[in-house]
């Protein structure tokens, strides 16, 4: 039994999810009970093409896929939520789990992520789950879900051809879930980011004054402040802006040559790839105003930038040394391009492989 405070009240964030979330119309269509057999013999396939294509084996054994409805998507990211801030609940806890205000701060957070994970429920397709703890249950981790819902309504609203369609997805999920288990480091890597990010923490109310400081000279300047990742990053005290960083630009390569693999490795075998590119790339930004400022203070919006910033990196060094030069960013920690060399290839090419011209 788990006896740290909470810091969110995680049943009040699963109904408010799960309500928020709401049912896809397509979710009762016949088609359902193909979902699962296809996921799984196609995840399998797409596991051997990624393979083919980056020389990158997993060191955890084959995937596993699991078609879920948004209620579960929901309550498998919650538990990986409660499993990824157990490091801000083992510091800030005991400071803020209580007193006579932490019922109502623990049902504000409980509402604010069952809002956030609610409306994410209805847009997402797949998703690899990386946070692996080892005391907990290994068949309720290392997972790669598709919110089958979800993929039956764009399937049918776009006219996809559903093979086709599920394994361009499980592509897309499969290299993401061979990038950090096929890379001996880099699971540890981004996991040790995250705490420290989470470690660097600071309750300090001061904080706000020095984020409107920075919201007053992005107006100034006429940059938008929240573009780099939202209000997590506008609150960051100085360490967690740096691992922020660093986490955005393993990110976005991580995106660049997930996209990018995904392309290669279904080359012959998904004749409508190019067509459901265009269509998600249509969907991520096909928002409403008011979405997208949502987007914006979430850092969401950093996210899908992550997508396109990370293939003009790829782009960019493949023209200099091929595949051959990215592969090397995969060599060590070290050898990762901040943010900053993502915006400015040339940049890092100059620091990892400065005989490259």
């Amino acid at each position: 039994m788990d006896d740290r405070p909470a810091l969110v009240d995680w049943a009040l964030a699963e109904r408010i999810a799960v309500r928020v979330a709401g049912t896809e119309p397509f979710a009762g269509s016949y088609h359902a009970d193909s979902l699962g057999p296809d996921f799984d013999e196609l995840t399998a396939e797409a596991e051997q093409l990624v393979a083919s294509a980056t020389g990158l084996v997993s060191l955890q054994g084959p995937a596993r896929a699991r078609v879920t409805d948004r209620a579960g998507w929901v309550r498998a990211n919650i538990a990986s939520f409660q499993r990824l801030l157990r490091p801000l609940t083992d510091k800030l806890g005991s400071r803020l789990g209580g007193g006579p205000l932490a019922p109502l701060t623990r049902a504000a957070a409980g509402a604010e992520v069952g809002a956030l994970l609610g409306w994410m429920s209805t847009r997402v397709l797949g998703q690899y789950d990386l946070l692996v703890v080892e005391d907990e249950q290994p068949d309720q981790q290392d997972l790669v879900y598709y919110v089958g819902p979800n993929v039956l309504g764009l399937e049918k609203r776009f006219g996809f051809p559903p093979r086709e369609f599920r394994l361009w997805l499980a592509l897309h999920e499969v290299t993401h879930r061979t990038q950090f288990t096929g890379v001996p480091w880099l699971r540890a890597h981004f996991l040790g980011l995250v705490e420290e990010t989470l470690s660097a923490v600071d309750p300090d109310p001061t904080r706000i004054i020095h984020a409107l400081g920075r919201v007053a000279e992005g107006v100034k300047t006429g940059r938008n402040p929240l573009s780099d990742g939202g209000l997590a990053h506008l609150f960051a005290t100085p360490a967690q802006a740096d691992a922020l960083q660093r986490v955005a630009g393993m990110m976005s390569l991580l995106e660049g040559h997930g996209d990018v693999t995904m392309d290669r490795a279904g080359a012959d075998r998904i004749p409508s790839a190019d067509r459901f590119s265009r269509v998600l790339r249509a969907r991520r930004r096909s928002v409403s105003p008011p979405i997208k400022v949502f987007q914006q203070l979430l850092g969401l919006e950093a996210k899908l930038n992550q997508y396109e910033q990370g293939e003009r990196f790829i782009a960019a060094v493949e023209r200099k040394g091929g595949p051959e030069l990215v592969n090397t960013a995969f060599a060590e920690p070290a050898n990762l391009p901040t943010l900053a060399e993502i915006r400015a290839p040339h940049d890092w090419i100059s620091r990892v492989h400065p005989n490259v011209r």
